[in-house]
């Protein structure tokens, strides 16, 4: 194999190997979910509470919120993907980078309507939850859809992608560290939590806009593919079912992407009322979510060390025997931070190096079907995610009813019990159950992929040259 790729990479035949990123593209492209999560991380950690205890709706209604939202949402992401990748025209700025920097804006305004409530009856309240978090999902996807595919047009050399997906899950931790630090110190210094949640929200959603406009003006879409045929639902489907590595990274997603969203759902709720005292929550989330920056930093050696698929394994082993561990251990301030802490260092690897590997599902398709479809392909990944987020939303919203929760009081013995299998017991299955889909089932390793791009641009080149030919 190693014969087969060297001649085409020193012949400079294929630049898009070979091509390094600038330091500012990386930080640039990290910024983008930075942005991402000023604006999601919200719903995803507070959104549940705000229902909750601000909003007066029961925990089941709100959970019931977040599985049909979420589901809504996911079908939104292939109608997303679908636009992008149909556009024929690409412009200066690229075919990405506009719809997703416009859809931001848009997106940072419904962040602030779905923290706010009319106070009138539980019913009146339900329709406004429902109608402004279904109208905030489908702007995330026509936002978040363009920015994930922009990374697989950016580069197809695996050393830099891996490094790509390290600065953009840099970018999603120092989003979830500053929102969980600040966000509810913010709630908190007004007099009530009716205006202190919207206002928090403006002040991220601000931050978020002006991150993804610095992804649109740093970097560039370079790997430029023309379409010449129209888009279908059966294009559409022949690309999902014969690119078995998306269909692999769509099941390892729903176990692992409810499992990450299901703990920090649930750390608000813990800290108030297993640990006691809400106050603790800033600094328990700068302590874990803070500890991410050591799984981040380690992605570009582990990924050269051992490649992207076993760096994906050994961090949801990290997290999986963490979970267990804090699930098993006697309830401690010390040692839930401390395991936690480790756990959120575990996950940040396959979170991290997930994006990669979308990337690579991206080139596989191509080199598979002939035809490059990088929206259908992360908008079907980013799929995935949606649903796995609405079963840790269903399940957090329907757990906490299941156990007797009851907002705003003292929560009895087994409600506190039911909340600690929550945070950490179904997380710890769901780790290890996502490790065995992708270690079973994953066919790529980076040597494939190297050798699958070679063999794109080569068939290309051949392409050209017999079109050159006829032509003549």
């Amino acid at each position: 194999m190693v014969n087969s790729v060297e001649p085409a990479l020193n012949s400079g035949a294929v630049p898009e190997i070979t091509a390094r990123l600038s330091l500012k593209e990386k930080i640039s492209y990290g910024l983008g979910d930075l942005g991402n999560g000023f604006m999601f991380d919200l719903g995803q950690a507070y959104l549940l509470k705000f229902y909750t205890d601000v909003a007066g709706l029961p925990a089941t209604v709100a959970g019931e919120i977040f599985i049909i939202t979420k589901i809504f949402d996911a079908f939104m992401d292939p109608v997303a993907g679908s636009f992008v990748d149909g556009r024929s025209r690409i412009g200066r700025h690229g075919r990405f980078k506009p719809v997703m920097f416009y859809s931001s804006i848009a997106l940072a305004v419904l962040t602030v309507f779905i923290f706010t409530t009319p106070g009138a009856s539980q019913n009146v309240n339900l329709a406004y939850a429902y109608i402004t978090y279904m109208a905030w999902g489908v702007l995330y996807s026509f936002t978040n859809v363009p920015y994930g595919s922009l990374s697989s047009v950016m580069t197809q050399n695996a050393g830099q992608r891996s490094q790509l997906a390290s600065f953009r899950q840099a970018g999603s931790v120092t989003a979830l560290l500053v929102t969980g630090v600040a966000f509810m110190p913010i709630v908190l210094a007004f007099g009530t939590q009716r205006i202190g949640f919207p206002v928090a929200a403006a002040i991220m959603a601000l931050i978020g806009v002006l991150a993804f406009f610095g992804t649109f003006r740093g970097t560039q879409e370079t790997v430029r593919v023309a379409r010449t045929e129209k888009l279908t639902l059966r294009g559409f489907a022949t690309t999902v079912r014969t690119n078995r590595p998306l269909q692999v990274l769509v099941l390892m997603t729903l176990f692992s992407i409810s499992a990450y969203n299901i703990k920090t759902m649930m750390i608000a709720y813990y800290t108030e009322y297993v640990l006691g005292d809400i106050s603790l929550l800033p600094y328990i989330n700068f302590i874990s979510i803070g500890c991410s920056v050591i799984g981040i930093l380690s992605i570009p050696y582990l990924c050269r060390r051992f490649g992207k698929k076993n760096t994906a394994l050994i961090g949801f082993a990290i997290a999986a025997v963490a979970d267990g561990l804090n699930f098993l251990t006697h309830t401690n301030l010390v040692t839930f931070t401390l395991l936690l802490s480790v756990s959120f260092i575990g996950v940040a690897l396959p979170n991290g190096v997930v994006w990669a590997l979308v990337s690579d599902a991206i080139d596989f398709g191509h080199w598979r079907t002939g035809v490059r479809r990088e929206g259908i392909v992360y908008s079907m990944f980013n799929f995935s995610r949606k649903l796995a987020q609405s079963i840790a939303g269903g399940l957090a919203g329907f757990g906490l009813g299941y156990v007797g929760y009851v907002a705003n009081e003292t929560q009895t013995a087994a409600t506190q019990t039911g909340m600690k299998e929550l945070q950490m017991l179904f997380p710890c299955v769901a780790f290890m159950v996502a490790a065995a889909v992708l270690f079973f089932l994953y066919p790529l390793t980076d040597e494939r992929v190297t050798s699958m791009v070679t063999e794109i641009h080569q068939r290309e080149d051949h392409q050209r040259e017999d079109g050159a030919g006829t032509t003549s």
